[in-house]
């Protein structure tokens, strides 16, 4: 390339629009490259460095860090993957953003009196909140003996999803959850855990059965007697090594009119306010109802 067709730094710098200081900080990055050097040491800069500038200028306006500008200039293929990964960082910041303005609003609109309670509360989870303390619950909960796939498939479905745009009552409810799940003592779990000789059958005859009913949850329909009620009792039945009889079934009501244990029925309401769908408890609570009718 002849040498007069090279741009000096300063030439560079105000046909991008931006500072020779920037464009000494790029080539120090190695984001761009000279073409040569003056007899004095000066920078040269061959034509194609200004569309490789302006590149560069976007990608930084754009908030996409220096590692990976490097990695978009190698060729297009790279670039789509910088830009998804930097819509996935955008997509989680503005979670983080609308669980704090909701957390705020919670606060701007809560009695006088109560804020202080409600900061601490709100205070103790992140932005967005993690679910994990919630998940350790649940594994404290269920029965040291079931499978970890069958373990894993019901902490799933018992720990509600963050929402991705809380109202101001999502949060209180989410932050109330968070605090009673981290306060239960290992005797109040004792009580939550079913005693039976078969708790994996028990669990996976749930599973089916609250899959059963959700539809009839999510109608609103009373409860009723029909496939759900029945895979319910079997799989109480089945994890006892009892059989599905009339004898058996007066049994389970006189065992499940009690109802959950208080600990128990707080989580499923307050998981109730987070969930799109049927909870696990709601389900529960349908068939026990079910069967009583």
């Amino acid at each position: 390339m002849r040498t007069h067709d090279l741009l000096t730094i300063g030439e560079l710098a105000a046909r991008a629009g931006v500072s020779v200081r920037a464009v000494r900080f790029y080539s120090d990055q190695g984001l761009l490259p000279e073409a040569d050097r003056s007899s004095g040491g000066h920078r040269r800069y061959a034509p194609q460095a200004l569309e490789r500038l302006r590149l560069i200028r976007s990608l930084r306006g754009l908030g996409v860090p220096l590692p990976e500008v490097a990695a978009a200039l190698e060729e297009e293929q790279r670039l789509g993957q910088v830009v998804e990964r930097q819509l996935d960082a955008v997509a989680g910041e503005l979670r983080a953003l609308r669980w704090r303005e909701a957390a705020l609003q919670l606060l701007h609109t809560g009695p006088p009196g109560e804020r202080a309670e409600l900061l601490r509360l709100v205070g103790a989870l992140g932005s967005p909140p993690s679910t994990d303390s919630l998940a350790r619950y649940w594994r404290r909960v269920l029965p040291t003996r079931l499978p970890a796939r069958l373990a894993a498939a019901v902490v799933d479905a018992a720990v509600p999803p963050v929402p991705e745009a809380p109202a101001p009552g999502q949060v209180l409810a989410f932050a109330r959850l968070h605090q009673l799940t981290g306060s239960a003592s290992d005797a109040c779990l004792a009580e939550h855990r079913p005693v039976v000789p078969r708790p994996e059958l028990l669990y996976e005859g749930l599973r089916e059965a609250y899959e059963l009913a959700a539809p009839a949850l999510t109608a609103g329909r009373a409860p009723e007697a029909g496939e759900a009620l029945d895979c319910f009792v079997a799989a109480h039945a089945r994890a006892q090594d009892r059989r599905d009889t009339p004898a058996f079934r007066r049994e389970l009501r006189h065992t499940l009119a009690g109802g959950e244990h208080p600990v128990m029925r707080r989580y499923w309401s307050l998981a109730g306010e987070l969930s799109p769908v049927p909870t696990l408890g709601a389900a529960n609570g349908w068939l026990s109802s079910a069967l009583n009718a």
